[in-house]
């Protein structure tokens, strides 16, 4: 009884506050055309900031890593001023601030840092499993070597490993996440915006098919087929970890797990078929799977973060995606 009128409170609140910000809400298409070509902006001025330098050396030297690290942390920093000018042009007034909006705010923190990553880490249960069968260390050296400062040193001096780890997740959270949802949400439902906004994500990863062309990386079919297979996964991931950040209302549960997939990589499935202990790897990429879709809404579920996550005061009318 208890849960069920937490429930019917929860589902009120948002009501409460749907109302209020549809009721200052502009109408029409004019505000959904206005969002997709702020998102489009956006997309374009994140990407673009990559080739305002001028070289003749690949994306992987630690030079040309360092130039980007500057043009992009400039356009990231200016990235809410994106969302700032479209809810000043298209007259959209939210009662959370711009930067809770974004998912920068305090409440439910702790959760929003351990239960999507967590959340992540299961889906990769696979990996991870045959990553622990094929490493010499034992688990004690593991703990060793992440305690040593002398290895997050080696790693913060590593301009591949900041790219990766570090900068990449960040500004490409902030900006195809917290950015464009916010502006997308008004327009559509949340789950169409899940939907929408990975494909932003998925387009500006189409840049890297310019180096691969530029310095004769394979063949043209094949560099195709690399565009076309990484626009996939991209979208997809980009998918997850919007839906991550409508459910939280957190940018840190994204950039987290941006972060793990990064360092883990697309699942090497081809070794597993081929490893000596096959069927126990396999089955424990089964078990990762099966837990993933099963803890996928428990994990997320908004009552941990602090009903309503602050996206989704800016729908039309309730979703259930904003509901415990």
């Amino acid at each position: 009884m208890a849960a069920e009128a937490e429930e019917g409170l929860a589902a009120r609140l948002l009501t409460e506050q749907v109302k209020r910000s549809s009721a200052e809400l502009v109408s029409g298409d004019g505000v959904c055309w206005v969002s997709v070509l702020s998102c489009l902006l956006l997309a374009c001025a994140y990407v673009g900031s990559l080739y305002v330098w001028r070289s003749e050396l690949p994306r992987d030297h630690p030079a040309v890593i360092k130039r980007r690290f500057t043009s992009v942390l400039i356009v990231s920093g200016l990235s809410p001023l994106f969302v700032w000018a479209w809810r000043e042009f298209t007259g959209v007034r939210t009662g959370p601030s711009l930067l809770t909006l974004m998912g920068i705010r305090f409440e439910g923190l702790i959760p929003a840092v351990v239960l999507p990553l967590l959340l992540t880490m299961v889906l990769f249960l696979g990996p991870l499993m045959q990553l622990a069968m094929d490493c010499p260390w034992t688990f004690i050296d593991g703990i060793r070597v992440a305690l040593d400062p002398c290895f997050w040193m080696l790693c913060v001096s590593d301009m591949r490993w900041l790219r990766n780890q570090v900068v990449a997740p960040l500004t490409e959270e902030l900006v195809f996440r917290a950015c464009m949802l916010p502006m997308l949400v008004p327009c559509a439902s949340p789950a169409t915006a899940i939907f929408t906004c990975p494909l932003f994500f998925g387009v500006a990863h189409f840049h890297h098919v310019i180096e691969l062309l530029r310095f004769r990386q394979g063949t043209l079919l094949g560099i195709f087929l690399s565009a076309v297979f990484q626009f996939s996964y991209t979208a997809v991931f980009g998918a997850y970890t919007a839906f991550i950040f409508i459910r939280t209302g957190h940018l840190v549960g994204p950039v987290l797990c941006h972060s793990f997939c990064n360092y883990m990589g697309f699942p090497a499935i081809s070794a597993a078929l081929e490893h000596p202990h096959r069927l126990t790897v396999l089955s424990f990429y089964l078990l990762g799977v099966l837990l993933f879709f099963l803890f996928l809404f428990p994990f997320t579920d908004p009552y941990y973060y602090g009903l309503p996550t602050p996206v989704c005061t800016l729908t039309s009318s309730p979703s259930s995606l904003c509901l415990s």
